[in-house]
């Protein structure tokens, strides 16, 4: 298996915290070469649906010599039942403290919340998206375990890229565009606009700040559905590469102030698509700029979950996911893949797996010389 683990772990541009020094790797763990006891809990995030394991990768570590525990009806939310862990030879319980105490490793979904916290304890491997260089809570708490925490998000393959976070960032983006166009109905709260329009009538304006996976995958739905569609970006090679493949109602543009201030005073929904691995995202889009938009238009910030790109943009749940400021929507889902568990869990498990067996099958610190070389 190709690739490598680049960075492990958190905000890792940041050498201290309030908490203390901030490792990539918490070199507090004990490892077992076999025989590793993985449990999956159930997500507790509000909307959340996703599980990090499905039968079928649960069937191949137990095959392996693994003992898997699962929180009863932990796959429920993706259509995965307890009938058909068990039927692998998984165990179910019901007891959350007990599938803690019990785990060497603990893979989730989403980062823990603070009702997790004390149920870690030393030694443990954590393999999960963490998004800390948001959330120092979560850091402190994590360093104050003494866990060996595997940010999902900042692993990285010999080519750059992040092979565990581009499923769900595909999804989002598409997703976004989709959202998007929801809240722009009237009775959705929107300004009443279709953004593809009909004969006669102008398509909508979309305005993409990020032409990385997400906004590559927003760009795509935007102009299949026939809005006039504008993707921002600072790597010039990026936007040839744009220019190239999407349709004619694309446009590239260079990422500055200047020309976002200008796209806004036209745009009907903004999509915030920009990621800086293992750091807060930088915020692009200001209260003052965003006064410039019509009223009642959206803005999706899909990078909410790195903080925002947006300065007015806040994490929101599915159960309450929209605000206005200056009278302009705003949708900030921080998990908006969880819309989809199905899709989401596969798509997340086909890159996450290799990772968790090789992890299972030789420590992580055997497992790490191994894809480093």
């Amino acid at each position: 298996m190709g690739g490598k683990f680049k960075q492990f772990l958190i905000a890792m541009r940041r050498p201290r915290s309030k908490c203390g020094r901030v490792f990539n790797v918490f070199e507090f763990s004990r490892e077992k070469e076999i025989n590793m006891v993985i449990s999956v809990p159930k997500e507790i995030k509000e909307g959340e649906y996703r599980v990090a394991l499905t039968p079928v990768e649960v069937r191949i570590l137990i095959d392996k010599g693994h003992q898997f525990l699962i929180e009863d009806e932990g796959g429920r939310g993706s259509g995965f039942e307890n009938d058909e862990y068990r039927k692998v030879g998984a165990d179910i319980l019901t007891n959350k403290q007990v599938l803690f105490d019990e785990a060497e490793m603990i893979v989730k979904v989403k980062e823990p919340l603070p009702e997790e916290f004390n149920l870690f304890h030393e030694n443990q491997i954590l393999f999960t998206y963490l998004h800390l260089a948001a959330n120092e809570n979560l850091t402190c708490a994590l360093l104050k375990k003494k866990i060996v925490a595997i940010a999902y998000e900042t692993v990285q393959d010999n080519s750059g890229k992040l092979p565990l976070l581009n499923p769900m960032s595909e999804i989002a983006g598409r997703s976004s565009v989709i959202i998007g166009s929801f809240y722009l109905s009237k009775q959705s709260g929107g300004a009443g606009i279709f953004l593809g329009g009909v004969p006669g009538v102008a398509p909508g304006h979309v305005l993409i700040l990020g032409g990385g996976i997400v906004g590559t995958n927003a760009t795509k739905i935007a102009a299949g559905l026939g809005a006039q569609v504008a993707v921002m970006d600072i790597n010039v090679n990026r936007m040839r590469y744009l220019d190239d493949i999407l349709p004619e109602n694309v446009t590239t543009v260079y990422s500055n102030t200047y020309n976002i201030q200008k796209a806004l005073f036209s745009t009907d929904l903004l999509i915030g698509a920009v990621l800086i691995p293992g750091a807060k995202a930088p915020q692009l889009v200001t209260r003052d700029m965003l006064s410039s938009m019509r009223e009642s238009s959206v803005v999706v910030d899909v990078a909410v979950d790195q903080g925002g790109c947006i300065q007015t943009a806040r994490p929101t749940t599915h159960a309450h996911p929209t605000y206005k400021v200056e009278g302009i929507l705003h949708y900030c889902v921080p998990n908006v893949p969880a819309l989809y568990p199905r899709t989401s869990t596969v798509a997340l498990t086909n890159v996450t797996f290799p990772y968790i067996l090789m992890i299972a099958e030789l420590g992580y610190r055997k497992a790490l010389k191994k894809i480093l070389v």
